[in-house]
C-alpha cells in the first residue's frame, strides 16, 4: 500500500506502534491476572522500548524476508486481499518469536528458554488474529485516510 519510502515509514510506524501496543496489553494483562484499568496505562511505559524495536526490525530485515516467504504461497496476480494477509501472517511468523525474545529477555522475571517458549506460545495465536483482524485493518484504513488527498491529486494530475 504505500507508494513511496517515505509513506512506508509512516505506515511502519503506525502498525509497529498500534500492534506493539495490543501485545503489551495482552501481556500486562497476562501478568496481572486479567484486564484491568490500569492496564492500559501500565502497557505505555513498555511503548518507548518497544516500538523503535519493532520498526527497525521490520524496517530493515523482516519486512523482506515476510513479502519473499509469502509470494511463495501467492502469486502477484492474486488478489490484493490474499497477498495481505499472506504478507501480515508471515511478519507474525517472524516477528513474534523476536519480539517474544526481546521482551523476555528485557521484562521477564526470570529470563530463560523455556520462559521464551512459552511467552512466544501465548503471544502468537494472539498476535496474529489481532494482527489480521484488527491493527492490520485499522492501520490500512487510517493510512489510506492520510494519504487519500495525495491519490486523489496524482489522479487528477494525469487526467
Amino acid at each position: 500500500m504505500p507508494k513511496s519510502k517515505f509513506q512506508n515509514v509512516v505506515f511502519t510506524i503506525m502498525m509497529a506502534t498500534i500492534m506493539v501496543y495490543g501485545m503489551v496489553v495482552y501481556n500486562v494483562a497476562l501478568n496481572m491476572g486479567g484486564v484491568k484499568n490500569e492496564t492500559f496505562l501500565i502497557a505505555l511505559h513498555e511503548l518507548p522500548i518497544m516500538v523503535p524495536i519493532a520498526f527497525v526490525l521490520e524496517i530493515f530485515v523482516v519486512g523482506r524476508i515476510a513479502g519473499a516467504l509469502a509470494f511463495r504461497v501467492v502469486r502477484p496476480t492474486d488478489r490484493p486481499q490474499v497477498i495481505t494477509f499472506a504478507i501480515s501472517a508471515c511478519i507474525c511468523c517472524i516477528m513474534c518469536p523476536i519480539m517474544s525474545l526481546v521482551a523476555t529477555i528485557l521484562f521477564k522475571e526470570n529470563p530463560s528458554f523455556g520462559t521464551w517458549i512459552q511467552t512466544w506460545g501465548m503471544n502468537f495465536p494472539m498476535a496474529l488474529l489481532y494482527q489480521l483482524f484488527y491493527c492490520g485493518p485499522l492501520v490500512r484504513f487510517l493510512f489510506r485516510m492520510m494519504f487519500r488527498e495525495k491519490q486523489v491529486q496524482s489522479e487528477v494530475e494525469c487526467a
